[in-house]
């Protein structure tokens, strides 16, 4: 067969630039049908025909007769059936359907069209339905084996079990064209059991931002081992699909308020925050990724945010453009002449092979094609029209689209040698009517946008393309995206529990309701919403239940609801009454507030005004911190919060401005139905006088439950003589040690005074907060297996960040996670490696991890330099700052506002480089918080690539051809790599002199780069040389005698004349000048 090759670019005279943010452009190139003249009209007609005789032949043509999905891998796999190539088919097939809807006589095609995405839409549906039991697993365990697959056979549907099936993007992919599609006028979902369904898919992708997946090009990390990670482009696509599916009516426009779908505002701003913080990377092994070209612009569109996209976008174009299209990303054999076919993983260190010649393909070009028409820009059009012309293939049955293009075998090492200099050849797409169906439609799509038979608003009649702020509004009866105006204020209501405490803010000129004078408006707890949600997406006969019982976060409890012909207003969480001991700390509440304030005029993208409901209890002004809580009020009232706007009013006054979300599924919770739901009820005081809240508040004191105690000489007693012994004491202290005792010894039902030992134990423990006594309340919550809310996404917020966590207690073994972990794996952790050694600490790692959490969302420049957060480790930094200024104070002893602000102090002062009171202290502290110097892991690289044998330290090994053949240089893994081997330091002063031996290192080798190592650098062997050599300056000059601490040393200052870096120096070139490093090729060493 003869390929005709044409280079002729489309006529682009007649496009203009135009402004894509602008809600009422059209596309200035199209005009109405009736605008044009019989031979406009008719040339129009024979465009159209022409991609109508393209999609025939080779997209519907190969549509499975049963169920309605394409193959994927036509040439390999004809039975082999894809969700995304099936997808995109569809997209195609309606694309050209839009554009026969202009003509009046069509011939039928539109229908047949139609009912061909149809069918392939139903199609995937039909598949994954099949597997509801996964879906129902899946909302809570996000394991690969709970996944939907991706790939199905052909023909019956089932599925292809050999094959990586957790890809979430294809889910988020399947939901905005489905939307897409229903909104240009298509049925595709026809019963109640499908819009469970659906809703459940939306349950699916929501927690997109902490599943690890394998991502758009079916492999997992760029090892291709089998191991998974987080992707940007997975969280991008889940992202679209939620703004695209939030209050969207399934049936169209006939539909009933059963067919709405409702998403977790909660959930998209975790997904929003975490891909923003991904980009640039895709994940932590790929630094970059083509998938970013789709996740956003089209289709996803998933950010608007200028600034993020152009950085990503250029470095796609900078790292992987080629001549003939685009690499998916560094070092992908998939293809390749050298890829083994016969391994379906490859193996360590294999992926070095495929650096340089990885396969370009062109079908980035056609989606680039596709941005710069949305995007208005016609010079990029025509760019990539011109590229894109000289690789597609002419045949009688239209153009056909390769799926890549390979370097040959025998130039494979030339082209390592000199990256463009040998041509590429084309896939064998076109052989036996086998084609790369995704970019045949994908190519479908681009011509009938560039020839002018469809716009992008057809295209994408939901607006994607334009910011959430100016697209169309939908009903207001359900909530919907649009942008954070820039006049936001947060209404605050403020509800007292009582009338008597209505009655004392009203002393500070407070304005406060009671729960019954805001009738009938009801107020739910947090714990009532989740509720509410659970009775969403039921279906029986699918084994489905509802929304997993998780909680409601500070966005979903700022709406108002309706609910059984009510308004229903809901506290956030920190105001409930928690299981947990951090709302007795009213200074911490206080400060949450704050944040949760912040935090909605930050992150509020709904129509309405957000509403923060403050609830006070009677016991929130029975403490030594009412003032403060009292300030906070008045500041309230001011207007203005830390900068952020507040309004605050009567609930029935700012309703009009509230946003207001239709909890319509609820019709089904009759008076009959089991599930029943309970209003905040007002605390009745009958007559008691306000100012019995005013009561002076006593604390006992410090001594009382600081005593030194030696509980083993309570071991040896007899249980009857514990009962005494608590029975007879005050010490809150003692009581705590002789309850373990009890606990371990009789169990948690045994009783004393009638109160088993776990009711004793909190009891103790509430007693203990209300008396600020913190070390027994921590000791207390961790006896009883206390664990805090909210840790799951406190640790996504770390990892995401490119850094991993560790729990443990300094100087003993720590468990590193590098995952997105649940709940329950989080307590097995917390209390496996802490309740041996401390079993106070596993709260106050608790504590710690929330701050960390905290503070990486809204201050990540804190952590720079900090690739691995040690919470041990964070601790004793903390503990010895604490001892600095207050000596014998333990840090147990502290509340958690005084933790929180003490840890912010420690991390400022480290990232500020502020100057402690000696190089020792500044040493202990930088080395304690795993703090590295910026380019540290990058001068390591430059320091293994001169070392054959490796990098070793405390025993660890780094090779060097296993590391430098798996893994670039700018790579995330590389930087955690370097981190595991330092982690094996026990030492934070000794780890922090080791950083500072790799930087002297380096520099020593950048200032000399005809040199190298050729034995094992041993890092330790240099530092204990290097002081060495001190303790020899020190007796001659001192008369001091050698000794094997290295306290002095490590109290040296870094630069200057006896400053440690020139001793590091001196030994490191003493070790050249003895021949450990050797000159390559026999030149001459020169040192700088």
């Amino acid at each position: 067969m003869v390929w005709k090759i044409t280079g002729t670019p489309a006529n682009f005279s007649s496009m203009t630039r135009v402004n894509h943010h602008d809600p009422q452009h059209s596309d200035s190139r199209i005009g109405k049908l009736t605008d044009l003249g019989p031979e406009q009209y008719q040339d129009f007609i024979k465009k159209l025909d022409k991609q109508y005789k393209m999609v025939k032949s080779q997209l519907i043509k190969h549509q499975s007769p049963t169920v309605g999905l394409f193959p994927s891998r036509m040439s390999e796999a004809p039975n082999e059936a894809h969700v995304r190539e099936s997808i995109y088919c569809s997209v195609a097939m309606w694309a050209l359907s839009l554009s026969y809807r202009k003509v009046d006589n069509d011939n039928g095609r539109t229908y047949e069209l139609g009912q061909s995405v149809v069918k392939c839409m139903r199609g995937i549906l039909y598949c994954w339905m099949r597997q509801s039991k996964n879906v129902e697993q899946f909302k809570r365990n996000q394991s690969e084996k709970n996944a939907l697959h991706s790939k199905f056979h052909y023909l019956t549907g089932n599925t292809i079990e050999d094959s990586e099936s957790l890809q979430i993007d294809c889910v988020g992919l399947y939901l905005l064209f489905l939307v897409q599609m229903i909104s240009s006028g298509l049925e595709i979902i026809y019963t109640t059991d499908e819009v469970s369904f659906i809703q459940n898919l939306v349950y699916y992708v929501e927690r997109s931002y902490r599943t690890p997946d394998y991502g758009m090009w079916q492999r997992g990390s760029k090892y291709n081992n089998g191991t998974v990670e987080l992707h940007a482009s997975s969280i991008g696509f889940s992202k679209a699909a939620l703004e695209a599916i939030n209050g969207f009516n399934l049936f169209g426009e006939s539909g009933a308020s059963w067919s709405v779908i409702y998403v977790d505002i909660d959930a998209h701003n975790r997904n929003m925050t975490i891909f923003e913080t991904i980009l640039p990377r895709e994940s932590n092994s790929k630094n970059t990724d083509a998938s970013h070209i789709l996740t956003l612009s089209w289709p996803a569109f998933a950010l608007h945010n200028e600034q993020i996209c152009t950085k990503t976008l250029n470095k796609v174009k900078r790292k992987l453009q080629g001549n003939y299209g685009y690499k998916r990303f560094l070092r992908d054999g998939y293809k390749t002449m050298v890829e083994d076919k016969n391994r379906k993983y490859y193996r360590s260190a294999e992926i070095k092979n495929f650096d340089g010649i990885e396969c370009e393909w062109p079908i980035f070009f056609i989606f680039l094609i596709i941005d710069g028409i949305f995007h208005g820009d016609m010079e990029q059009v025509s760019k990539y029209q011109k590229l894109l012309e000289p690789l597609l293939k002419h045949t009688n049955e239209g153009v056909i689209v390769p799926m890549y293009y390979y370097v040959p075998k025998e130039f494979v090492e030339n082209e390592r040698q000199n990256p463009g200099s040998h041509r590429r050849l084309p896939s064998d797409e076109g052989v036996n009517e086998c084609y790369f169906l995704w970019g045949q439609a994908v190519y479908i799509i681009s011509q009938l946008l560039v020839e002018g038979l469809l716009t992008i608003n057809e295209l994408d009649p939901i607006k994607r393309h334009l910011p959430a702020c100016a697209r169309p509004r939908k009903s207001s009866r359900y909530s919907t995206f649009q942008g954070t105006p820039n006049d936001l204020a947060v209404q605050i209501c403020v509800i007292a529990e009582s009338v008597r405490l209505q009655q004392m803010l009203s002393m500070y000129g407070i304005l406060s309701q009671t729960p019954n004078q805001i009738e009938p408006i009801k107020i739910w707890s947090p714990n009532e919403l989740t509720k509410a949600y659970e009775q969403l997406g039921i279906s029986e006969k699918l084994g489905l239940t509802g929304r997993p019982s998780r909680p409601i976060g500070g966005l979903g409890t700022s709406k108002i609801y309706r609910a059984f012909g009510h308004l229903v207003v809901c506290y956030p969480l920190l105001f409930e009454v928690s299981d947990f001991y951090l709302s007795q700390d009213m200074n911490y509440v206080i400060d949450d507030v704050k944040n949760d304030i912040a935090f909605l005029a930050r992150c509020w993208k709904l129509t309405g005004r957000p509403t923060f409901c403050m609830l006070i209890r009677e016991e929130n002004i029975r403490g030594p911190d009412t003032r403060n809580l009292l300030d906070l009020l008045a500041m309230i009232k001011s207007g203005s919060i830390d900068g952020v706007r507040v309004h605050l009013s009567r609930l029935q006054s700012i309703f009009s401005a509230a946003c207001v979300e239709n909890l319509d599924f609820l019709q089904s919770c009759d008076e009959d139905s089991e599930v029943k739901f309970h209003k905040f009820e007002e605390l009745n005081v009958g007559s008691s006088s306000f100012k019995s809240l005013m009561e002076p508040w006593k604390k006992s004191t410090r001594l009382e439950i600081d005593e030194c105690l030696d509980a083993k000489e309570f071991h040896s007693q007899p249980t009857v003589g514990l009962v005494q012994s608590l029975q007879s004491t005050e010490n809150m202290h003692t009581q705590a040690q002789l309850l373990q005792i009890l606990l371990s010894r009789e169990g948690p039902n045994y009783k004393v005074d009638g109160h088993t030992m776990q009711e004793y134990l909190e009891k103790l423990l509430r007693k203990a907060g209300l008396h600020q006594h913190w070390s027994v309340v921590r000791f207390c919550a961790s006896i009883l297996g206390k664990l805090v809310d909210s840790l799951a996404p406190c640790f996504t917020s770390i990892l995401v960040r490119g850094k991993q966590i560790t729990i443990g207690i300094f100087g003993h073994e720590e468990e590193v996670i590098d995952k997105p972990v649940t709940p329950s794996e989080i307590k097995h952790i917390l209390y496996d490696k802490c309740r041996i050694h401390n079993i106070t600490e596993v709260c106050l790692q608790q504590e710690m991890i929330l701050n960390v959490g905290k503070f990486i969302s809204t201050s990540p420049t804190l952590f720079e330099g900090m690739l691995k957060i040690r919470i041990g480790w964070i601790i004793h930094a903390m503990q010895l700052e604490l001892n600095a200024s207050n000596e014998g104070m333990s840090i147990y002893q502290l509340s958690p506002s005084e933790v929180k602000r003490l840890f912010l102090s420690v991390i400022q002062m480290s990232s500020n480089g502020l100057s402690q009171s000696n190089p020792l202290a500044r040493r202990q502290l930088d080395g304690a918080l795993n703090r590295v110097p910026k380019d540290f892991y990058d001068n390591v690289w430059n320091i293994l690539e001169r070392t054959p044998g490796g990098l070793k330290v405390a025993g660890y090994l780094l090779p060097q051809h296993a590391t430098l053949s798996d893994m670039t240089m700018y790579e995330l893994n590389f930087s955690l790599l370097v981190e595991q081997m330092l982690s094996k330091i026990v030492d934070p002063a000794y780890r922090q002199l080791m950083v500072e031996a790799f930087m002297v290192v380096s520099k020593i080798l950048s200032r000399n780069p005809e040199l190298e190592y050729h034995q094992v650098m041993d890092m330790d062997k240099l530092i204990h040389e290097a002081f060495s050599e001190f303790q020899n300056d020190q007796n001659r000059l001192e008369g001091q005698e050698k000794q094997d601490n290295m306290l002095t040393f490590y109290k040296l200052p870094c630069f200057g004349q006896r400053g440690t870096a020139s001793y590091l120096a001196k030994v490191a070139l003493n070790n050249l000048l003895q021949g450990n490093i050797q000159c390559p090729s026999g030149e001459h060493c020169i040192i700088a």
